[in-house]
């Protein structure tokens, strides 16, 4: 059985897959629409109700079991694998698409040395590095420049994985604390540029106002959920990797934490560049300040390449910032089904991890194309806001009502530091599944009301219908040993 070699390597790798681009791109947009300063409320809130309590769950079925996610579901109730199933795939879905992301960050990094992107970024990024089409219904040609750094990072997810959890504990031990210290360096620049206490002002300055919206609290919540890797069957297995009697609730308070801890950061490293920009051009900050693709290929290049000086330097810092985030998250994504076909159908690391990798890279070509960017985004959108809310919701039942929270608790406070009390099964129970099914409902409401993203309606079908696709998959997976077995 493989273990982690210490402590430290489960809480890096814990941390690593928690903290992604999504730190970087999404907290500081999502905190600035929010209310600012104020925002920290509900996020926190939501981080100690509802992400911490499954966070320590998933912790102690992977520690409990030891093994994958949808085994420790079998383990919990034949009837139950299937959640497993659904929660592994969601999270190499995600894996595709993140690595497509990847690779753009890859070659932005390059690009950074000249910043090739001046003097308008916007049409660089579209028109001449991505060759955008006019629809997604129109994918035009494969990019060979993304394609070959899409297969640089599929070859890297190997590399990392196919020895075991040793090699993942020496990557993590350099790719977590390197990009934290590169966003400390932008965070101090940002800080000292003209105009950034503009931008500062619009991240931080508080609109208590807005804690009175639903909206604003549903946001939070979101934040926290997709933010820690949760329903993705990956904190299950690392945990699966722990030593019997390592602890639980302390790591789940320090992994949560120190995702919450460097998203806060990155507001900082995003902001005081976003007002800079505006100090340079005059524009308003509420037209610069953006979230996502676009603050991380066209805004904040923009910005970067106004910097009076050592331009290329801090491009070069900002794109290596993503890309040793997002592998930490990538790998992990990978390990999570890797494991699961591993532990379900018998067949070696090295062999599944190779498989799982050559598909991936293979589906990721679709994404290389002209038209990549919209299935980008379409899948983003649609795993993302049904997959995973629905599999946590899931998740917090089967863990809730069929395991039970108490025996949870139980097991918990026998190995952790942190003792945790009845309160934990209460979020678990009813909280965290109130919330969830109002987190679906609220996307299920958007999506029917005003569309998404201005697409097509077909395409918004597909999305759902591959949402569909990933649920009779998971079914499948779940049956096939069964079906074996009555042979």
């Amino acid at each position: 059985m493989e273990n982690w070699q210490s402590r430290f390597a489960f809480l890096m790798a814990a941390i690593g897959s928690a903290v992604g681009l999504g730190n970087i791109w999404r907290f500081p947009y999502v905190a600035y629409k929010n209310g600012g300063g104020a925002f920290l409320i509900p996020y926190f809130v939501a981080l100690f109700t509802v992400g911490i309590p499954l966070l320590i769950a998933e912790f102690a079925v992977g520690s409990l079991f030891r093994k994958s996610a949808p085994l420790s579901m079998k383990e919990i109730s034949r009837k139950t694998e299937w959640i497993g199933w659904w929660s592994v795939l969601s999270a190499f879905f995600i894996s595709i698409y993140y690595s497509v992301i990847m690779a753009w960050c890859l070659c932005y990094l390059f690009h950074s040395f000249s910043l090739v992107w001046q003097p308008d970024a916007s049409d660089f990024f579209y028109n001449q590095f991505l060759h955008i089409t006019s629809s997604p219904g129109i994918l035009g040609s494969i990019n060979m420049q993304i394609v070959f750094a899409l297969l640089f990072i599929w070859v890297s997810i190997f590399l990392i994985l196919y020895k075991g959890v040793k090699s993942i504990g020496r990557v993590v031990a350099i790719t977590v604390p390197l990009p934290t210290i590169l966003l400390l360096i932008l965070a101090l620049r940002g800080v000292t540029l003209p105009g950034s206490s503009t931008g500062l002002e619009f991240y931080l300055a508080p609109d208590f106002s807005k804690l009175a919206m639903p909206t604003v609290w549903l946001a939070a919540y979101a934040q926290i959920f997709f933010s820690l890797s949760l329903a993705q069957g990956i904190m299950i297995v690392y945990a699966s990797f722990l030593k019997k009697g390592s602890d639980i609730s302390n790591n789940a308070f320090i992994t949560a934490l120190a995702d919450g801890g460097t998203a806060f950061l990155a507001g900082f490293a995003v902001f005081g560049v976003l007002g800079y920009l505006a100090y340079q051009t005059g524009l308003p900050m509420d037209e610069i300040a953006r979230g996502g693709i676009g603050l991380a290929f066209i805004t904040y290049p923009t910005a970067i390449a106004k910097m009076p000086f050592a331009a290329s330097f801090f491009g070069v810092i900002f794109f290596v910032a993503l890309l040793t985030f997002g592998i930490d998250s990538a790998f992990s994504m990978v390990e999570s089904i890797t494991n699961a076909f591993k532990d379900k159908f018998g067949i070696s690391r090295e062999k599944a991890t190779f498989i799982i990798c050559m598909i991936g890279f293979l589906l990721g070509l679709f994404l290389a194309t002209g038209g990549g960017i919209y299935w980008v985004e379409i899948m983003d959108h649609f795993v993302s806001n049904f997959a995973l809310v629905f599999v946590g919701l899931l998740e917090c039942l089967v863990f809730g009502y069929v395991l039970g929270g108490e025996k949870i608790r139980q097991y918990v406070n026998d190995v952790s530091e942190i003792r945790i009390g009845k309160w934990f099964s209460i979020m678990l129970k009813l909280f965290a599944p109130i919330i969830l099914i109002s987190i679906a409902l609220a996307s299920i409401v958007e999506m029917a009301t005003e569309g998404y993203e201005g697409y097509p309606a077909w395409s918004l079908m597909l999305g759902m219908i591959f949402v569909i696709l990933s649920f009779i998959a998971a079914i499948f997976f779940a049956r096939l040993r069964k079906c074996q077995q009555e042979q």
